[in-house]
């Protein structure tokens, strides 16, 4: 949790940048600007708000279109006035219908296709082929992750690199799902495999 009082707003008259990240894609999505006043609202609310520079007032993202920022994390930068917002996205966040206000921010497309394989474990849209994967069940996941996982061991033994690239493509797209299914997620494997690299760490220092 911030502090609130730790926090510069005075340096800057009042306002805070604060650059907003897509927490599972970790694309960049846009820089807008809050008082103390906005960042209230969003750790209150959940939903994240700016000062509107033009429009004098507190706005909050979405509050006309719909296309709402919801708030996962906030840190601020090691001066105390500038903040970082990892939210998930519900829609376009640039007033051009785009993923970002920066045209060619990258972002992780692995963490792209998490969100999209969670929205059909949502909606299970028919037609869908991740769809009849859910409603198929763990068993049928699983028997998919096994199948790619022996296509990419073979592929990688005896066919060329676009092919064995594609059949590492189906693993993880599978694995995914089986993540999803468990209510589990790439940043919970993250955690792991960072646990694990801090313990290599210690051991070796």
């Amino acid at each position: 949790m911030i502090d609130l009082e730790s926090l510069d707003f005075a340096k800057q008259g009042g306002l805070m940048p604060a650059i907003v990240q897509d927490a599972r894609s970790h694309r960049v999505l846009m820089l807008g600007y809050m008082d103390r006043a906005a960042l209230e609202a969003t750790l209150a609310q959940g939903r994240v708000t700016f000062f509107s520079r033009s429009k004098g007032r507190l706005w909050m993202k979405g509050e006309s279109s719909g296309d709402v920022l919801e708030l996962v994390a906030i840190e601020t930068d090691c001066d105390g006035d500038a903040l970082l917002v990892q939210a998930i996205p519900h829609g376009p966040t640039c007033h051009l219908k785009r993923t970002s206000c920066f045209a060619q921010a990258p972002g992780s497309v692995l963490g792209e296709l998490e969100a999209i394989v969670a929205q059909r474990a949502r909606e299970r849209p028919q037609g869908s082929y991740t769809t009849t994967l859910f409603e198929a069940g763990p068993k049928r996941i699983a028997q998919k992750i096994g199948e790619e996982g022996v296509e990419t061991a073979l592929a990688l033994l005896a066919e060329a690199d676009e092919a064995l690239l594609g059949e590492v493509a189906d693993l993880f797209f599978h694995t995914l799902v089986g993540l999803q299914a468990r209510g589990l997620s790439l940043a919970e494997v993250g955690r792991v495999l960072e646990k694990r690299r801090l313990a290599k760490q210690r051991v070796s220092g």
